[in-house]
């Protein structure tokens, strides 16, 4: 909760994120060869890989850099993952701003889902004060589309296996470049069955 506290009262002092001005156009050409994995419009097909379309530029453009930094740095900084980051560690600056422009641009696909956990629904709007779990609206809003300002991603409609993938990575420590670490504080209170049931909620969330 005081990590909670702490990151939104740094949102209030601030008025746009900083980020470079990407060219979509541009983008479009260097995103060829994302496509396998995420899709020719962002919304990838294999489940375990994100949906890009539609996301904030400046969270993808954060994204990218820190693969790229962890592969520069051997893992001490930034985000490791050994595909993203042999994709992202050529990118120039340039590059990174338009690939973000690019699927920032492009209109999210959401999926029917069948059998939406009413446990899901309930730890994303109220989380569990018993346990001590914030809710994830706080976060990411009602309709999970998070806030930019911030640096907290649009959620709405992503992969469920890929929402589960990665709280697990927190969970577990193998992802830390979360705000404050607020991430992995939360996750780590979470039960396998609690990722299970809020990562089918969000993916159904349009």
């Amino acid at each position: 909760m005081k990590k909670l506290a702490l990151a939104l009262s740094v949102v209030a002092t601030m008025s746009s994120p900083v980020m470079a001005e990407g060219n979509a156009e541009a983008g479009k050409t260097k995103a060829i060869v994302c496509s396998a994995c995420h899709g020719v419009d962002g919304n990838s097909m294999i489940d375990m890989y994100p949906k890009l379309a539609g996301q904030h530029p400046s969270y993808l453009e954060k994204q990218l850099k820190e693969f790229r930094s962890a592969m520069q740095t051997g893992g001490k900084e930034g985000r490791m993952d050994p595909i993203m980051g042999g994709m992202a560690v050529a990118l120039s600056d340039e590059d990174i701003a338009d690939l973000a422009a690019f699927y920032a641009s492009q209109k999210l696909v959401v999926a029917d889902v069948a059998d939406v956990p009413e446990a899901g629904e309930a730890l994303y709007k109220g989380g569990d004060m018993a346990r001590g779990i914030t809710s994830c609206i706080a976060c990411h809003g009602p309709d999970a589309k998070g806030m930019e300002a911030a640096g907290f991603p649009s959620l709405a409609g992503q992969h469920a296996n890929y929402i589960k993938i990665q709280l697990n990575k927190f969970r577990d420590t193998n992802r830390h470049n979360d705000l404050n670490g607020m991430m992995q504080d939360v996750s780590k209170k979470l039960s396998d069955a609690d990722i299970e049931a809020l990562s089918k909620y969000i993916s159904s969330i349009k």
